[in-house]
């Protein structure tokens, strides 16, 4: 039977990626569905050629993706980031329910921006919603990206809300609040990674 499936999510700027490294340093595996999402777009020749049917020549130059050029197109619309999601999620699942398969650990972690928006979340067996105030989120993704508030906030504006998020969570969820230092974030983890072995145990 394969591992107990956690899916860790949170807004840009939250922190998801930092509590996924504490607990990788415990040893759980991270399936992180942004940078599948990039390989199987450059590896993959069946989800290559979808891209191309749909968003035109040009997108691949010997094979290589362009990536502004499909960031232009792709999320220019609703509509075209609609498309692009409907193309790489399914590739994404699948790649992921493979790694899944060959996992030995007590329990897995999927990390994923958009585990509510893409429908994701159903699959997990739990989910932990990391949160931060909007106005620390932002000056943290402005100092490590050098992007604009203007741009920071553009993003986030294309993200659902905490509140909403949160609406989605079930009895058995975590929150973790990445509101202070990180010992106290450490701390939340060191409880969070505890349960969910004795859980997966269970």
């Amino acid at each position: 039977m394969p591992p107990k499936h956690i899916g860790l999510t949170g807004s840009i700027g939250a922190g998801k990626s930092t509590v996924a490294s504490l607990l990788a340093a415990k040893g759980i595996p991270v399936y992180v569905a942004d940078d599948a999402a990039k390989r199987l777009m450059s590896e993959s020749p069946s989800l290559q050629a979808a891209i191309e049917a749909t968003f035109g020549p040009g997108i691949y130059i010997d094979g290589v993706l362009q990536r502004k050029e499909l960031a232009a197109k792709a999320f220019g619309t609703p509509e075209a980031t609609a498309q692009i999601n409907a193309l790489v999620h399914p590739a994404v699942h699948d790649d992921f329910v493979t790694w899944h398969q060959a996992q030995t650990s007590p329990y897995i972690l999927r990390e994923a921006a958009i585990l509510f928006e893409s429908g994701t979340f159903q699959t997990c067996d739990a989910i932990v919603l990391v949160e931060a105030p909007r106005d620390l989120r932002v000056e943290r993704v402005m100092a490590r990206s050098g992007m604009s508030r203007e741009e920071v906030e553009q993003r986030m504006a294309r993200q659902w809300s905490d509140a909403k998020k949160r609406s989605y969570l079930k009895e058995g969820d975590f929150i973790v609040e990445n509101d202070g230092d990180e010992a106290h974030l450490a701390e939340q983890v060191d409880v969070l990674h505890a349960e969910l072995l004795k859980r997966s145990q269970g």
